[in-house]
């Protein structure tokens, strides 16, 4: 763990003034040869993330990638309106078509499916509590997952949604398999291979069952009311702003992460605001300088491990659809619908 952390200090200490000069020499065109706080660098992402890499014009490839990330990474910051943090992580050696081959799923673009998305209407105007985190009730939220190169982000974030349900509703703390069927993770645990096997899962005991599903409206005030009162949601955004992320709330705008291209699927488990912070729009035409504001956001957990983002978790803006998050928000029922919903996540 000391090692760990010693060597993510040394990765930021060395990005510092890197990255503009990266950007500088690739907007140029003519970047020449590789810097050598560039190659220090590499080499402690290297060590940190267990990198090595099969002869020297592989190794070279991925140190062009890494410098390429590494700018990007810059102004990705730069453009952010939020509070996020952008620099090296587990895919910084990665290009963008391997990162969404890996880590994503098929883009869904253009609009949703119309289907019926009003779901006990007569009760969307309740209410909505301040700030909800169902991460602080024991037995709701499972351990962060991590996929490896399977692309199969939709079944943790599904498995996610109905394991905090089981959770909420019966009080029993239950960590589904996500390799098939509703069995346990314990009898039935995920093998991470992208190549085909038999599915296995009507030979295991099933530990949890849903009623139906349900497809909620395409609205940021409704989904919080459905998140506070009944439990996690699985959402699916447009991941094109995670790969580089380390912590912070993503504040994009539609041009930055287009929220029709969707490739991601995630479990969505608390809102809150932040406390004031500089306002990153104060350079804005009309905004006052040194002008502060609190930032509402969206608590999301991915599945890509506990090094990556805020120990596996990552936040965006509520308010402006970002990233796509009110396109496909989903959610199981283990149980038949209430007629009152009593609000229960803990603040």
């Amino acid at each position: 763990m000391a090692i760990t952390v010693y060597l993510s200090c040394l990765l930021v200490l060395s990005m510092a003034g890197l990255a503009q000069g990266i950007k500088s020499s690739l907007r140029s065109q003519d970047p020449g040869p590789q810097p050598l706080e560039l190659k220090q660098a590499f080499t402690l992402f290297q060590i940190q993330y267990n990198r090595s890499y099969s002869n020297p014009e592989e190794y070279a490839r991925r140190l062009d990638i890494f410098a390429h990330n590494l700018a990007q990474a810059q102004q990705l910051e730069e453009e952010d309106l939020g509070t996020a943090e952008f620099g090296v992580t587990p895919f910084s050696d990665l290009t963008e078509e391997e990162f969404g081959r890996l880590y994503g799923h098929r883009r869904m673009d253009g609009e949703a499916p119309k289907v019926g998305r009003e779901v006990g209407s007569e009760e969307w105007g309740e209410s909505v509590p301040p700030t909800c985190d169902w991460r602080k009730l024991d037995g709701v939220i499972s351990s962060v997952k991590k996929q490896e190169s399977c692309s199969c982000c939709w079944a943790m974030a599904a498995a996610g949604n109905i394991e905090a349900l089981w959770g909420i509703k019966y009080r029993q703390s239950v960590e589904l398999s996500v390799q098939g069927g509703l069995a346990s993770e314990k009898d039935y645990p995920f093998q991470g291979q992208v190549k085909p096997h038999r599915c296995l899962a009507k030979k295991r005991t099933k530990v949890a069952w849903i009623q139906d599903f349900i497809m909620l409206p395409d609205n940021e005030q409704k989904i919080a009311w459905y998140l506070a009162t009944q439990g996690p949601i699985t959402v699916t955004i447009n991941m094109k702003l995670l790969k580089l992320y380390k912590k912070g709330v993503i504040e994009a705008t539609p041009t930055s992460c287009d929220p029709f291209l969707v490739d991601h699927s995630v479990l969505l488990v608390g809102f809150g605001k932040s406390e004031s912070v500089a306002d990153r729009r104060a350079g804005a035409a009309g905004a006052q300088p040194q002008s502060r504001r609190s930032i509402p956001f969206w608590i999301l957990k991915n599945s890509w491990g506990t090094k990556w983002g805020e120990k596996g978790y990552f936040r965006l803006y509520r308010g402006n659809n970002t990233c796509g998050i009110t396109k496909y928000p989903l959610t199981a029922r283990v149980d038949q619908p209430a007629k009152k919903r009593p609000v229960s996540c803990p603040p």
